[in-house]
């Protein structure tokens, strides 16, 4: 398979060197993966799936880009994340993209203890609270939060148990 110019342009060997060690939040994350997912309704009952994720440097190491697939065929999610590291403000810019199902988010990231936290909120104006946490080389627990107001409990809608393929 050829790689367009597209392609070859947005890709990048490794992070920036000005930034290289903030860019380890995430960049450990570098690689393909397999993921089982728990899909929490509202009504309590819980929808299980399978999917994969692949992530990788992007726009000459400034950023890390991923893809996530959730099926089964046809995929029920086709979305991809973009993470720029900002100095200005010791985080990351999240910003999320599913136009499989009209679903968009943008959030600030940052690690908190051993666990990575983005907040922010969706396209429905719902505030967003997405974890990563149990973090190993390996694996990883992802947990997807919302609520409606900040004095409202977090809610659990997704969790993905994840494994480097």
């Amino acid at each position: 398979m050829t790689i367009s110019p597209f392609l070859a342009a947005l890709g990048s060997d490794g992070p920036v060197t000005e930034y290289a060690k903030d860019m380890e939040l995430y960049g450990w994350l570098i690689g393909s993966w397999e993921m089982e997912t728990i899909h929490h309704l509202h009504d309590g009952t819980k929808h299980r799936s399978t999917g994969e994720i692949h992530f990788d440097w992007v726009l000459e190491g400034r950023a890390i880009q991923d893809i996530w697939i959730r099926r089964p065929a046809p995929s029920t999610m086709y979305g991809t994340t973009l993470r720029v590291f900002d100095p200005e403000i010791g985080g990351w810019h999240i910003i999320w993209s599913d136009p499989l199902n009209q679903d968009y988010s943008r959030q600030i990231g940052r690690a908190e203890g051993k666990d990575i936290v983005q907040l922010g909120e969706d396209s429905r104006g719902l505030k967003a609270r997405w974890r990563f946490t149990e973090i190993t080389a390996n694996t990883f627990h992802w947990v997807g939060e919302e609520r409606s107001l900040e004095s409202d409990p977090w809610q659990i809608t997704f969790e993905h148990f994840v494994h480097r393929t």
